[in-house]
């Protein structure tokens, strides 16, 4: 296993994610404690030492089943991280409660790595409005050794990211990001990981391989990395290339089976990150996912046009997310902070956009079509 360095520690650099445990029967809040356990002693045993869970995970069922397995272990075997719920206003009202029952789902007397879950749009409000008494609660715990580290979670936009840095700087140790070879422009997590290694923040990569969607890449793609990398496979791609960014001290992946671990593991059992040249030929692999996307450059001509003032560009970009995750989280979560009068359904159809659009995109049409996407998506609020 290899590991990397944070602090006084040595982490391995595949960390167990706990958020896509084997469930039983299919069902998301029933996470299957005999195949987890199995997969646990394998991981121990292979030299993972890094186990990430949360509050809201499994249906709250995780941190319970997390915690009986890591019970059988000891203590000082294993870093354990966990999440305060951030994404229910409901629970900067409860702070010490929640921690408390952590500690008690979780059998331990102290969390290694705590975090603030989800920076993003929707509560990056609520987390500046609680700022003084999170930070004071959470010092407090850290000074009497219930937590050893402190950090936060995004997948926000850069700008929401630095508010959140600005405002809690003085308590973060490190952030955990959504990071791999789609979402380094994507998303723009080029920009994020300059300024965390910028500001010497450690990351913690999440969503190497996008829930699952880079562990499928069709042969005739891959081909353009095995000029360099003879036999390797989507997954090892996947891992590969976060091992090969900068400032990264360990890498989750959501494992659901015994295999997916196996094969994780035996990726990192020796160091082999990619070279400059090999990463531009990654970079190609990720255009094959971009393929179909529409190519807006955010010229901004359209929106001097819009009878409904919307803002065209970003509303095609959250559209291009919704296409690429089919319908996932961050789409619908970043379309409800906007105005009602502001999202897709607003558009009249007039296709004055379209008539000084230099990329020739239907705007119309896409705008259409992101509406019926929304409504299918359980994460948005009409």
């Amino acid at each position: 296993m290899i590991y990397r360095g944070f602090k006084d520690k040595d982490i391995s650099l595949l960390g167990m994610g706990c958020m896509r445990l084997p469930t039983i029967d299919g069902d998301d809040k029933k996470p299957d404690e005999q195949k987890t356990a199995e997969m646990v002693e394998y991981a121990m045993k292979s030299g993972v030492n890094y186990y990430d869970t949360a509050w809201g995970y499994h249906g709250g069922n995780s941190e319970l089943v997390m915690g009986r397995i890591l019970k059988n272990y000891e203590r000082n075997s294993f870093y354990l991280a966990t999440k305060f719920p951030g994404f229910d206003k409901e629970s900067f009202l409860k702070v010490p409660e929640i921690f408390e029952k952590q500690l008690e789902k979780l059998q331990t007397e102290y969390i290694d790595f705590y975090l603030f879950h989800n920076i993003c749009e929707t509560n990056i409000d609520e987390y500046l409005a609680h700022k003084d008494n999170l930070i004071s609660y959470f010092a407090e715990e850290k000074k009497k050794g219930r937590i050893n580290h402190i950090g936060f979670s995004c997948h926000s936009s850069f700008d929401t990211m630095v508010r959140f840095l600005e405002a809690y700087g003085e308590l973060i140790e490190f952030c955990q990001l959504q990071l791999n070879y789609i979402d380094w422009d994507f998303q723009d997590a080029k920009s994020k990981v300059l300024e965390l290694n910028k500001r010497n923040i450690p990351i913690v990569v999440m969503e190497p391989l996008r829930g699952g969607k880079l562990a499928n890449v069709p042969e005739d793609v891959l081909a353009t990395v095995r000029e360099s990398r003879a036999g390797i496979t989507a997954p090892q791609l996947a891992l590969r290339y976060v091992e090969s960014l900068p400032g990264i001290f360990t890498v989750l992946s959501g494992m659901s089976n015994y295999e997916q671990l196996v094969d994780n593991i035996n990726t990192f059992s020796q160091p082999a990150p990619f070279s400059d040249d090999e990463l531009k030929l990654v970079y190609k692999v990720s255009e094959y996912f971009m393929n179909g996307n529409v190519p807006c450059t955010s010229c901004r001509y359209c929106t001097k046009y819009c009878p409904q003032e919307l803002d065209i560009p970003r509303l095609l970009g959250l559209y291009n997310e919704d296409k690429v995750t089919n319908g996932g989280f961050v789409s619908a979560m970043n379309m409800n902070t906007i105005p009602k009068e502001k999202r897709p359904s607003a558009c009249v159809g007039c296709k004055s956009c379209e008539v000084v659009c230099p990329q020739q995109i239907e705007i119309a049409q896409v705008m259409s079509d992101y509406t019926e996407s929304l409504k299918k998506n359980h994460f948005y609020h009409e």
